[in-house]
């Protein structure tokens, strides 16, 4: 394990994951930069100490070369979940291309450790969707760069859920706005959902860590779910009748691309074709680095709990006041 404090850079360190990460790293004392296009759409991390944002594009190998110069560790988080047209291009511009600038400016610094967020199920030809098959072709550039004086760490979580996380919130908000019947596309996907926070420990757990190095942890929830049973249980949670209808897999094919039109795109065809296989762990990397997993049953009621109570006090603030 580490022996002091090291300075690391996080890239996407503004976006979900990153913000529950650098709080853990915050209490091993660390030092961190975040790069962000938008540092003032970071405010919840300016209040961290040791941590400073930049103004930065990653995609820019000179930026990076400046971020890395006098870092210790580089993290990168950096991913989508849709891209404008259904070809692939994003997804390999983000996932792929930005990993090779990463690796590329990483050897120009002398930086020895890479930890790399992947996803389950990532192959750059076996995977059914761009998503997946990006995140499998950077997974290969990282292994085959390699050595020892370059050793990186991967993480291929399942779905990551937590207060802020756009997989249940966004579940939920349709539970709410919706009629008695709720159409599900690939109702029979199964998942296990991991909770962020300990998403965050076990990247925390293998800063510093020889043990970790050129390694590959899978992590996962202690449970697995169907789709169709999230989502019952999510409005059971929100005290809400709903009946789910699970759809068959053209029917959930049309849903996705109608979907993908609307805006804020709740699902794309390529979200369908990640859920053609199932997001579950072969061997669960929390186990390995000594993490016992929260369940979703034990997170869950406590931040929808209070995001119910925020919208009931907000419902009666914006009420006209009552005369006597």
């Amino acid at each position: 394990m580490y022996k002091q404090p090291l300075s690391i850079c996080i890239l996407g360190g503004s976006g979900f994951v990153g913000r529950h990460l650098a709080a853990r790293l915050v209490k091993d004392q660390h030092r961190m930069t975040i790069p962000t296009r938008h540092p003032d759409s970071a405010k919840a991390l300016k209040v961290l100490p040791g941590v400073s944002l930049a103004a930065a594009d990653c995609h820019d190998p000179k930026t990076l070369d400046r971020l890395f110069s006098k870092a210790d560790l580089v993290i990168n988080l950096v991913g989508i979940l849709h891209e404008k047209k259904d070809n692939g291009k994003g997804f390999h511009h983000v996932h792929v291309e930005l990993v090779e600038k990463i690796i590329a400016s990483c050897e120009r610094c002398g930086i020895r450790r890479f930890l790399h967020i992947s996803a389950l199920n990532a192959h750059p030809t076996k995977a059914p969707s761009y998503y997946l098959q990006s995140k499998g072709e950077a997974e290969e550039i990282i292994h085959a760069t390699a050595s020892e004086d370059f050793q990186p760490t991967v993480f291929r979580p399942s779905v990551i859920f937590g207060e802020d996380d756009r997989f249940l919130n966004r579940f939920a908000g349709i539970i709410r706005r919706s009629p008695y019947l709720i159409p599900l596309a690939c109702a029979k996907a199964r998942l296990a959902p991991v909770y962020v926070g300990d998403v965050a420990e076990a990247i925390a757990r293998c800063v510093g860590n020889q043990h970790a190095t050129v390694k590959t942890f899978e992590l996962c929830g202690p449970d697995e779910y169907t789709l169709k049973e999230l989502v019952e249980y999510l409005a059971r949670l929100l005290h809400k009748r709903r009946k789910v209808i699970g759809l068959g897999k053209l029917s959930s094919k049309l849903l996705a691309r109608i979907l993908e039109m609307l805006p804020g795109k709740l699902m794309s065809r390529d979200n369908f074709r990640s859920l053609q296989v199932d997001s579950l762990c072969k061997i669960n990397g929390l186990d390995e680095l000594g993490i016992v997993p929260h369940t979703i049953e034990g997170i869950l009621p406590q931040y929808l709990a209070g995001q119910t109570a925020r919208r009931r006090y907000d419902l009666y603030r914006r009420q006209p006041p009552q005369h006597l």
